[in-house]
């Protein structure tokens, strides 16, 4: 961890944090007038700890100061908790210090209300509640803030909370913990803050997967020197190789930096490899005086010894989106290999503070920074097992660049699509594109994508549902505008099967019984047995009501049957004697399915079908169909299993007891002798997610865990 955030932890009284802050900034009168009054404001006042409570908004303030001298943002957060948990108010704020701290003091308070409101209560032991509700307040939390000095304060705030976590009861520790990594890490890396980032990361780390933690961790301290030394002298190489080429002794540095914990977590789970596979633990860093330096110590350093070509990355000239900028290299020295970044001295500054490095404001003005790159945050998958693989993707995966005719330049996940291109330049070109052109050939929209690919996209006059998608793009942002296209259609086509079911059942006297008697929510009729035969009923009484007692009688002879075929029901009132599934769709046990009506014949599709699509805007006689009780879901996970033998066989035994199909089995890559890490695909009567995976890992260690259902489900 940064020497500074471990020196911070290890203070507790208020004399130490006041002498701090004095390291930090040159405390103002305003200032120490604020410290004065919030010592007394909270005097009385202990933490969980037992410390006095104005250590912690002394410490956020050491902190904030760390990554913005401007005195209002350090005011705000010696401030922070005033509101909250004394009796003065923000009229008070406002009046004692001014509007603009204030409008920040309001923001925080309003994080606080969002959370209290949104977030499950300590004690629910479920964990896909926590994730969603955390989801549900990150959503909130960043429509509802309007100046991006709020999320500064706030993330230092929940830096210093997690530095005194340990004091909490367990329960409180992980419920923490999760919601650190779901909330603030993402917002903290689109800030392009990675000195929060990587430490919020580490200690939420610390609390979700502590035995995971600690084995990197004994395996850092076991390895560290030697592996230190050894960089040692390949520093001392290239300091001498800059300077033999006329760089300044005086004008650039090199620094060694190790992986902070949960990177190489993440790096472990998505190769599937082991701590020691990890190449880049250790890298160095040089910094020069500016862009073109970098490029010449590059070039340097590549004549010198032979670089992986495939581990080159150039983000000073196609910079993140969060403003991040360095150059990635990686090369052979005697057999071994370095990582290697080269940045300039205010590149280094952009990536340890990110937006707080440019931050120049006038006294008392509102900050203006446009947030609607930040906002992309709310479109996050709310399923919490897509939702770490789509954290694991994009935030922690690595990148690539690719460029418009134009010459603009887009950062996407590798392995993104040129459909995951056309909604990352806009949602309507994605909703809208029929065809692409990669480096100028005509190729299909889910090609894979390589860096320094030039894309364009054409596009057509309508938006276009391609569900059948989802799984096949890499962008949470493509995801999540497929699945909107989907549930949208779905909408649409519950809507109009509603109305033809109920048009056919009563057909034979009237052709749009829907349009004479209306009824609410037709959508729910395709979708919910009893409300489908409440509809039936109501319609019933409104033409007894119109047509008298010859209509009645003939409705009572029409009563709706149940018709079973294998895995299927149909409701009907006319006589069914078979059912088919058309050519053109092949539904799987547990999809969305709509029937047609031929004769005494139900013809099943996808309900996502294009061709079911037209016959149902079309007014197809349909019926009410859905799947019998015995539905087979689909779930994927990754294991890992002792490398001894039988391992597997015990394991798929132990599935069949619970009577799971397995779809498929795949072996990860393997280098080490005992782990080994199996790719399951299985099919089980049960739809309840946390259930199943509670079954499995009663036998097996389970790394990752996935619903096979379609997008268009929620």
């Amino acid at each position: 961890m940064d020497p500074f955030i471990t020196k911070i932890q290890n203070i507790n009284t208020i004399e130490d944090a006041l002498a701090e802050l004095h390291n930090q900034t040159e405390l103002s009168p305003k200032l120490q007038d604020l410290i004065n009054f919030i010592i007394k404001a909270h005097e009385g006042q202990f933490r969980k700890s037992g410390e006095p409570y104005s250590v912690h908004p002394i410490l956020v303030a050491c902190i904030t100061a760390h990554f913005s001298q401007e005195e209002a943002i350090i005011a705000t957060a010696l401030l922070h908790d005033v509101v909250e948990d004394t009796h003065f108010s923000l009229d008070y704020v406002k009046e004692e210090w001014g509007s603009d701290i204030a409008h920040m003091v309001d923001g925080l308070t309003k994080i606080v209300e969002i959370r209290e409101t949104e977030f499950v209560p300590s004690n629910n032991t479920n964990d896909s509640k926590l994730i969603s509700s955390a989801l549900t307040f990150r959503k909130m939390l960043i429509a509802s803030i309007d100046d991006v000095r709020v999320l500064v304060v706030k993330l230092c705030d929940r830096l210093h909370n997690m530095l005194t976590l340990s004091a909490l009861p367990a329960n409180k520790q992980k419920r923490i913990a999760e919601e650190t990594l779901v909330v603030y890490v993402p917002i903290a890396n689109r800030l392009g803050i990675s000195t929060l980032k990587n430490a919020l990361e580490d200690l939420a780390f610390y609390y979700i997967y502590p035995n995971e933690y600690k084995k990197i961790d004994q395996f850092l301290e076991e390895q560290q020197h030697a592996m230190q030394l050894n960089f040692n002298n390949f520093i001392s190489t290239t300091t001498k190789l800059l300077e033999k080429n006329g760089f300044d002794p005086d004008k650039f540095k090199i620094y060694s930096r190790v992986k902070h914990h949960y990177s190489i977590y993440l790096k472990m789970q998505r190769k599937g490899i082991s701590i020691d596979e990890v190449l880049d633990l250790f890298a160095i860093r040089i910094l020069v005086e500016d862009d073109i330096a970098c490029y010449k110590a590059l070039g340097f350093i590549h004549l010198e010894f032979k670089p992986l070509i495939s581990r080159f990355k150039d983000y000073v000239a196609t910079p993140k989106e969060n403003g991040y900028q360095t150059i990635h290299t990686t090369v052979f020295s005697n057999s071994k290999i370095y990582e290697i970044q080269i940045r300039s001295f205010e590149m280094n500054k952009i990536a340890e503070f990110g937006i707080a490095a440019h931050w120049k404001y006038k006294s008392g003005e509102k900050n203006t920074t446009n947030l609607n790159w930040l906002k992309s945050l709310e479109f996050t998958n709310d399923n919490i097992e897509e939702f770490y693989q789509d954290t694991k993707n994009e935030l922690h995966g690595e990148d690539m660049v690719v460029y418009s005719p134009k010459g603009e330049t887009f950062n996407l996940p590798t392995g993104s699509t040129a459909y995951d291109f056309a909604f990352a330049i806009h949602s309507d070109i994605g909703k809208k594109a029929t065809a692409c052109y990669i480096n100028k050939i005509k190729k299909p929209l889910l090609t894979e994508l390589k860096s320094t690919d030039i894309v364009s996209i054409e596009t057509g006059d309508k938006e276009i549902a391609r569900c059948t998608w989802y799984d096949m793009v890499k962008t949470s942002r493509a995801k999540k505008q497929i699945k909107f296209l989907c549930t949208h259609r779905k909408r649409e086509i519950d809507e109009m099967s509603g109305k033809n079911i109920i048009d056919t059942i009563f057909s034979r006297y009237h052709n749009e019984v829907s349009k004479k008697y209306p009824y609410e929510a037709p959508y729910k009729v395709p979708e919910i047995l009893e409300y489908f035969k409440y509809v039936k009923q109501t319609v019933e009484k409104s033409i007894v009501k119109d047509k008298g007692l010859v209509t009645r009688f003939k409705i009572l002879t029409s009563k709706v049957k149940e018709y079973k075929f294998d895995n299927v029901l149909i409701y009907s009132n006319f006589s069914i004697n078979s059912v088919s599934f058309d050519h053109c769709c092949h539904p799987k046990f547990g999809d969305d399915i709509v029937a047609f009506r031929n004769g005494n014949e139900a013809i099943l599709h996808h309900k996502m079908c294009d061709k079911a699509y037209e016959k149902i805007k079309q007014k197809h006689q349909m019926l009410f169909c859905k799947w019998t009780r015995d539905t087979l879901y689909q779930y994927k996970m990754l294991v890992s299993l002792p490398n001894t033998k039988g391992e597997l066989a015990r394991l798929l035994t132990y599935m069949s007891q619970y009577e799971g199909y397995i779809l498929s089995v795949d072996y990860g890559r393997q280098k080490h002798s005992y782990r080994q890490y199996c790719d399951i695909e299985f099919e089980i009567n049960k739809a309840n997610i946390d259930e199943v995976r509670k079954i499995i890992e009663k036998k097996v260690k389970v790394i990752e865990f996935f619903s096979k259902k379609d997008a268009y489900k929620n």
